[in-house]
């Protein structure tokens, strides 16, 4: 199986700057403890995949996760951000995949796919049902740079990320397509995917079943 590094995007779970999605019918405060068992999850799935390096790229202040290497955030949108994560990380003759927290029902198979495909293939990309995409594997971590041209967080987001990456001649495999927790209705059809982790413990706490009825 390929060696391959894994590296998870991440935001630090504060209030009013995670999950902002979910307001309403969520609280910022309720968003953030959201946000902070999907990354709590995530972590712990990429513990058991197939690495030679784990590489948390962060916006904000948060813990390091035990052997974990952590690397700050840089750029001024999206698509800069994860361009420079894959340079800011890149080992010489080793692929770099990527992951984002909003996909807590992520499992080791899925890692595992990735790492096996990408004896392959140049490329390997997991679509979101909302048109981004969960996952990117890099056989050359300096092919990430295409990201930074790449119109993030819009429901062709993936299919242009596709696009940039075959405009370089790469081959790309796809992944099995996962649904990224954007809303409350996205929150709870995940957490019943994977009903036991941290994640849906705190749906369950923390979205409310109903909207206030208006004053």
């Amino acid at each position: 199986m390929t060696a391959q590094q894994l590296l998870l995007i991440a935001k630090a779970p504060v209030p009013g700057r995670v999950k902002t999605r979910l307001c309403p019918p969520c609280t910022p405060a309720q968003a953030a403890a959201i946000a902070a068992a999907s990354l709590a999850d995530t972590v712990d799935v990429l513990d058991t995949g197939p690495a030679c390096r784990r590489v948390i790229v962060l916006d904000g202040r948060y813990p390091t996760p035990a052997g974990w290497s952590a690397v700050p955030q840089r750029g001024d949108g999206l698509g800069e951000r994860l361009a420079n994560a894959y340079a800011d990380t890149a080992l010489p003759g080793t692929p770099s995949v990527l992951v984002g927290m909003d996909t807590p029902q992520l499992t080791r198979a899925h890692l595992t796919a990735a790492a096996g495909t990408l004896t392959g293939a140049d490329a390997v990309l997991g679509p979101a049902s909302d048109g981004g995409w969960w996952l990117l594997g890099l056989n050359d971590p300096a092919h990430g740079a295409v990201l930074a041209d790449v119109p993030m967080s819009t429901p062709d987001t993936g299919a242009r990320t596709l696009a940039a990456l075959r405009r370089l001649g790469l081959s790309v495999a796809l992944l099995d397509t996962l649904r990224d927790v954007d809303t409350a209705a996205d929150a709870r059809a995940v957490a019943a995917l994977r009903p036991h982790g941290r994640f849906a413990a705190a749906v369950a706490a923390q979205v409310p079943l109903t909207l206030a009825a208006p004053l």
